[in-house]
C-alpha cells in the first residue's frame, strides 16, 4: 500500500467496511467490476463523478477515488468530476478535506476558484473546480460515468462519450447548509463516500 499523507493514513485506517451495508455494496459492485475489468487487461481507467453543480458530492468522490487508487496501487487510474452546470467549489468541501489530512493551495481566487488538492508527498496534486461533465478538462470517451446525485442521474440519461453509467448517488449535505449541525454533516458526507470509495479499490485484485 502506497503512503498518504499521515493524517489520511490515519482516518483510513479507521473505515471500516461493515459499516456499508449489503444493499449499497450491490451498488458499488457494478463499479468494482468495471475498475478491476479494466486493471486485469492494463487498461486507462477513467472516472468521471457527476452531480447537478459539480460543488459538492462529486468532487468528494473524485478526491476520494482517486486516493484510493493510490493507496492500493491501482494503476492508469484518472478520477473527474462535473455538473449538469458548473457552479464553484463549495468552501466546506475544501474545509472538510484540509481537516482530513489533504493540503490544499487556491490557485485562483474568482467566482469558480481552482484548487490543488494532494494526498501524498510526491504525487501530482487532484485539480478541483466546478465544470460541466462534457468540459474538455474531462475525458471524451471511454470512461465510467458514476452518477452521484439522484437529480443528475434523472437530468441525464444519457452521457455522451461514457463507457458506462453508474448511478451511485449520496445525499446532499447542502440541505444542512447554515445550521449547527453543518460541519458534523458534511464530514459525515466525505467519510461515507471515502470509506465507500476505498471499499470500491480494496476489492480490485492487484
Amino acid at each position: 500500500m502506497n503512503i498518504l499523507f499521515p493524517e489520511i493514513g490515519k482516518l483510513v485506517l479507521s473505515f471500516d467496511f461493515r459499516s456499508i451495508t449489503d444493499e449499497r455494496k450491490i451498488v458499488l459492485q457494478p463499479l468494482i467490476d468495471f475498475v478491476d475489468f479494466k486493471n486485469k487487461n492494463n487498461l486507462e481507467i477513467r472516472l468521471n463523478f457527476i452531480c447537478t453543480h459539480n460543488s459538492r458530492r462529486s468532487h468528494l468522490s473524485q478526491v476520494w477515488a482517486q486516493t484510493a487508487a493510490y493507496y492500493y496501487n491501482i494503476k492508469n487510474v484518472s478520477c473527474y468530476s462535473g455538473g449538469t452546470e458548473a457552479t464553484a467549489v463549495f468552501p466546506k468541501i475544501a474545509e472538510m478535506l484540509t481537516n482530513s489530512g489533504f493540503k490544499i493551495k487556491k490557485l485562483s481566487e474568482d467566482t469558480n476558484p481552482i484548487y490543488a488538492i494532494k494526498f501524498a508527498q510526491n504525487e501530482n496534486p487532484i485539480i478541483g473546480f466546478s465544470k460541466k461533465f462534457d468540459d474538455d478538462f474531462n475525458p471524451t470517451d471511454s470512461f465510467a460515468a458514476i452518477m452521484t446525485c439522484s437529480q443528475a442521474d434523472g437530468d441525464c440519461p444519457y452521457v455522451a462519450g461514457a463507457e458506462k453509467r453508474f448511478p451511485i448517488t449520496f445525499e446532499d449535505p447542502k440541505i444542512f447548509d447554515n445550521t449547527l449541525q453543518q460541519d458534523e454533516k458534511y464530514m459525515e458526507r466525505s467519510l461515507q463516500i471515502a470509506t465507500e470509495m476505498f471499499y470500491v479499490f480494496s476489492k480490485v485484485k492487484t
